[in-house]
C-alpha cells in the first residue's frame, strides 16, 4: 500500500464526495457566507478576546461517519472558514497517520467484516483490550462506519475511505488542522514513532494545534514544531492517569503553572467546568476557566454532541448548552470541541449577542405554548403556564376537559392515566370504556369532580413524549405545580405579557350527546365572565382552536370575536380547492403537523409539500406544531437541534406560528442577532436544504423508501354534520341513560361487563404504561 491508496475508494466514494460539495446548498455555496465576522463582534470572555474556536471532532461526526471526507466537507460548509478539523491521529503497520476516531478500529471501521479472524488483545495503558488495531494492517480498502449506534447507518453504505492525515491537511486550507494524539506510548511500545511523525506533518503550516493527554508526549515535541503550532494538554477523567506521568489528571489540574511550561491551553470534559449531580443537573460552576486564563492558559471544553442526553437544566436544547461556555456573564472557553460543528458556530455567532428589543416582540412567527411550557413541568399546571410566560411565549393554551360537575379545566388529556397518578389514589378504581374515546380502560376527567381533580391525593405528572428513547423530561419536577380551570387560566393570562391566549376544544360533540355538556356554551360564558367579550385595542386576542369544523362553524353563527383555528387531519400533503373555501368559511388560521410541510421517510427529510402554499393562498394563517426540543424529534436534516428545525420552517415556508412543548427555545431563536443580515448571512443560519441528505443516498441500497402518496384533504374532511344541543340529562344518550355511566360514578352493570369484555390485559397494559414514566 502506497499512502496515495488512502484517497481512493471507488465510484461510490466519488459520487458521495460529489454530492458532498452539493451539499454546501445548506451554506448557499461555497464556505461559509460571512461567518461570525458578518455582525457587531460581542465581547468574548476568552483569553485573546476574539470568539471561540469551533473544533470539528472528526469534522461532522453527529451525521456522517467521524472522520470521513463527507464529515470534514461538510463541517466547513455548513459553519466557517474558522472552524478547525480534529483528527484523532492513528499510526498504521507502515508508519502511515491515518484519522480515525478509536484506537480500536472495529468501533468505527468495517475492519471486522473484511478480516473477521483479525481480532487480537493488545495492553493498552495498563489495561487488556481486545479489538482490531491499526498496528496491524495497512487497510487500503477499507471504509469508515458510524460509531455511535442511535445515529442513522445510512452513509455507512458510501463507502467512505480511511483518510490520511496528509488529506485532511490539504483539503483543511485555509482552515486549521487539530491532530489529537492519544497514545503515544502504546504506539512507541510497538515500534512506531508518533514523534517523529508528528514533527513531519507539522511542517507544512496548516497544522495548529496538537493536543494529548500525555504529558510526556507534549514535551517530548515542545520548541520542536511550528512555531504557530499551539500545544494542548487534554485533561481525561479526574480519578483517571497519565500513563506518561502517572499522575492523576486531578492532581495535574491544580498545577497548572507547570503545564504551561509545556502547553500553551488545556482541553477538559465540559463535566470539569459545569459539574453534573448524579440526577444529571448541573451545579454552579467552577473557577477552572479563570484559573486557566489566569495562568496563560487557553482552555477548550470537550464532549459536545447534539444527540446525548444533557443536564436537565438544558432543557434538551444544545445551543443552550454552549451558551453556558461561551455565552456566560462570568467567563468564556476558548474553544469548543463539537460532533455537531452548526450548532456551536450559532451558538457563538448568532445567539451570545441577543437582540434584547425582541424579546417582547409579539410579531411572527407567533410562539404558542403547548400545555404551556410543558417541556419542563406538568402539562396545563400554573408552573407550566408561568414558565411559558416568563420564556417569552406569545400565546398560551388551554385545552378544555370537563369535571363530573360540570367545571372546564386545562388538561391536555381526558384521560387522567396520561397526566395524573390517578392509579395511585383512591380513585383509580374509577376505570371506564367510551369507545368513543378510546377502546381500552381510562379515568377520565369527567369521573371525577373539580374537588377531587384539586386535592391533594391527586398530583399532576409530566409528559415524555419520547420516552421510549428514554428521553424523560425534568423529573425532580414531575409531579410538581398545580391544575386550572378555565376561569383561572383567563385571570391569569389576563395581566400577563401575551398577544392572546389559546383555548382548544376537543371531544365537545361526545361531551353534549354522551354525557350532557355544552362545552362550547361553557368557553363562551367563561370568557364573557372573565372581561373577554370586551376587546380593546390592547385585549389580548381569543383563539378557539378544534378539530371538529361544527364547534367552529357553531362559533361562527354566534358571531364571536375570536379568532377561530382549525387543526387539519394529519400528514395531509395537498388541499383542494373546495376544502379550502369550506375552511376559509369558519377558520381564520389552520394547524397543521410538521410532517405535512416536509414529509419523512426513515427520518429523512424527502421533500416540501404545497400545503402552505394552498393554505395561504385562501388567506389562512397557519400554525406548525409539535416542536420539541428532545434530539430524536427532528429529522437528521436539522442535525438533533430544534433551533436548526425552526429556523428553516421560519426561513424555508415563512410559518405564522410555532407550537412548542419549550417556548424559551422560540424565544432565543426570534433574539438572534443575524436576523436580517441578508447576504452577510452566515451559512450556519441559512435554513437546512430540503431533501439535501436524502439526495446524498439516492442510487444507494441505503436510499430511503420512496413516499407513498399523502392525502388529499377535500371538502368531505372538512363537512361536518351541525353542533348537536347538550342531550338532557335524563334523555337517552344523557348521562344517567344509555351505556355510559354517570359522569363520576364507577362502572357497573353493562359498563362493567363491557370492561370485563374488554380483558384484564390492556387494563394492565394501560396502568403499566402511565407508571413508566
Amino acid at each position: 500500500m502506497t499512502t496515495s491508496s488512502w484517497g481512493g475508494g471507488g465510484g461510490g466514494a466519488v459520487r458521495l464526495w460529489c454530492c458532498g460539495l452539493l451539499l454546501m446548498l445548506l451554506s448557499g455555496g461555497g464556505r461559509g457566507g460571512g461567518g461570525a465576522a458578518a455582525q457587531r463582534p460581542p465581547a468574548y470572555k476568552t483569553l485573546s478576546g476574539k470568539a471561540p474556536l469551533v473544533i470539528a471532532k472528526g469534522g461532522f461526526s453527529g451525521v456522517f461517519p467521524d472522520s470521513s471526507q463527507n464529515a470534514y466537507v461538510f463541517a466547513l460548509s455548513s459553519t466557517s472558514g474558522d472552524t478547525t478539523l480534529w483528527c484523532d491521529v492513528q499510526l498504521t503497520k507502515d508508519g502511515v497517520g491515518i484519522c480515525l476516531r478509536d484506537l480500536l478500529m472495529n468501533n468505527c471501521t468495517s475492519i471486522n467484516r473484511a478480516y473477521p479472524a483479525g481480532e487480537k488483545a493488545y495492553i493498552v495503558n495498563g489495561q487488556r483490550s481486545k479489538g482490531w488495531f491499526p498496528i496491524d494492517y495497512t487497510i487500503s480498502s477499507l471504509q469508515i462506519t458510524q460509531a455511535i449506534w442511535s445515529r442513522t447507518d445510512k452513509f455507512d453504505f458510501a463507502y467512505l475511505p480511511i483518510l490520511p492525515v496528509t488529506n485532511v491537511t490539504n483539503f483543511a486550507k485555509p482552515s486549521s488542522v487539530w491532530l489529537n494524539i492519544e497514545h503515544d506510548i502504546f504506539y512507541r511500545q510497538h515500534g512506531l514513532n508518533m514523534t517523529k511523525y508528528i514533527l513531519s506533518i507539522s511542517k507544512g503550516g496548516s497544522v495548529q494545534y496538537i493536543s494529548s493527554p500525555e504529558l510526556g508526549f507534549l514535551q517530548s515535541i515542545s520548541g520542536r514544531v511550528n512555531r504557530k503550532t499551539k500545544l494542548v494538554f487534554r485533561f481525561l477523567d479526574a480519578t483517571s492517569s497519565d500513563p506518561s506521568s502517572n499522575q492523576t489528571y486531578g492532581y495535574l489540574l491544580s498545577n497548572l503553572t507547570f503545564i504551561k511550561t509545556v502547553a500553551s491551553g488545556i482541553m477538559v470534559p465540559k463535566e470539569y467546568i459545569w459539574p453534573v449531580t448524579t440526577n444529571n443537573y448541573i451545579q454552579p460552576a467552577k473557577s477552572i476557566v479563570r484559573d486557566a486564563h489566569s495562568a496563560g492558559l487557553e482552555i477548550y471544553a470537550s464532549d459536545f454532541a447534539n444527540d446525548r442526553i444533557i443536564p436537565y437544566n438544558y432543557s434538551y436544547d444544545p445551543l443552550e448548552e454552549y451558551l453556558h461556555f461561551v455565552g456566560s456573564d462570568n467567563f468564556s472557553v476558548d474553544g469548543v470541541l463539537s460532533e455537531f460543528p452548526l450548532t456551536a458556530a450559532a451558538a457563538i455567532g448568532c445567539f451570545t449577542n441577543l437582540n434584547v428589543s425582541s424579546k417582547t416582540d409579539h410579531g411572527s412567527p407567533l410562539i404558542i405554548s403547548h400545555n404551556g411550557a410543558s417541556g419542563d413541568y406538568p402539562d396545563c399546571t400554573d408552573l407550566a403556564y408561568q414558565k411559558a410566560v416568563d420564556d417569552g411565549a406569545d400565546v398560551i393554551d388551554c385545552s378544555i376537559q370537563m369535571t363530573s360537575d360540570g367545571v372546564p379545566v386545562c388538561m391536555s388529556s381526558i384521560n387522567l392515566f396520561d397526566t395524573t397518578n390517578v392509579q395511585r389514589t383512591s380513585f383509580s378504581n374509577r376505570a371506564s370504556i367510551f369507545e368513543d374515546i378510546q377502546p381500552t380502560p381510562g379515568i377520565f376527567t369527567f369521573n371525577l369532580t373539580w374537588a377531587e381533580i384539586n386535592s391533594s391525593d391527586l398530583r399532576p405528572k409530566i409528559s415524555s413524549p419520547e420516552s421510549i428513547y428514554y428521553l424523560v423530561r425534568n423529573p425532580v419536577y414531575q409531579n410538581a405545580g398545580n391544575f386550572f380551570r378555565l376561569s383561572d387560566f383567563l385571570t391569569f393570562a389576563k395581566d400577563k405579557d401575551l398577544s392572546g391566549i389559546m383555548i382548544i376544544i376537543k371531544n365537545a360533540v361526545f361531551m353534549a350527546n354522551s354525557l350532557g355538556f355544552d362545552v362550547v356554551d361553557s368557553v363562551t360564558k367563561a370568557l364573557s365572565d372573565a372581561g373577554y367579550n370586551n376587546q380593546t385595542t390592547k385585549a389580548k386576542e381569543v383563539m378557539i382552536q378544534s378539530e371538529d369544523s361544527a364547534v367552529l362553524v357553531n362559533l361562527k353563527q354566534l358571531e364571536t370575536k375570536y379568532k377561530l383555528v382549525y387543526t387539519l387531519p394529519l400528514t395531509i400533503g395537498d388541499a383542494s380547492a373546495s376544502s379550502l373555501v369550506d375552511v376559509k368559511k369558519f377558520a381564520d388560521a389552520v394547524i397543521v403537523d410538521r410532517e405535512s410541510i416536509f414529509p419523512e421517510s426513515q427520518g429523512f427529510i424527502m421533500k416540501e409539500t404545497n400545503l402552505v402554499k394552498d393554505l395561504r393562498s385562501a388567506g389562512l394563517a397557519i400554525y406548525a406544531q409539535v416542536f420539541r426540543n428532545e434530539f430524536v424529534s427532528p429529522p437528521w436534516d436539522f442535525f438533533s437541534d430544534v433551533t436548526v428545525e425552526i429556523n428553516s420552517y421560519v426561513q424555508s415556508v415563512n410559518i405564522d406560528g410555532i407550537i412548542t412543548d419549550f417556548p424559551k427555545t422560540v424565544r432565543r431563536y426570534k433574539m438572534n442577532s443575524c436576523t436580517g443580515l441578508g447576504v452577510n448571512m452566515p451559512s450556519y443560519m441559512n435554513p437546512a436544504e430540503i431533501g439535501g441528505l436524502a439526495q446524498l443516498l439516492n442510487g444507494s441500497q441505503a436510499q430511503p423508501p420512496a413516499l407513498a402518496p399523502m392525502p388529499v384533504l377535500n371538502s368531505s374532511d372538512v363537512t361536518e354534520p351541525p353542533f348537536p344541543p347538550a342531550a338532557p340529562k335524563n334523555a337517552p344518550g344523557g348521562a344517567a341513560n344509555g351505556s355510559t355511566p354517570a359522569p363520576g360514578a364507577s362502572p357497573s352493570g353493562s359498563q362493567a361487563a363491557a370492561v370485563m369484555r374488554t380483558g384484564i390485559v390492556p387494563m394492565v397494559t394501560a396502568l403499566f404504561a402511565s407508571l413508566l414514566i
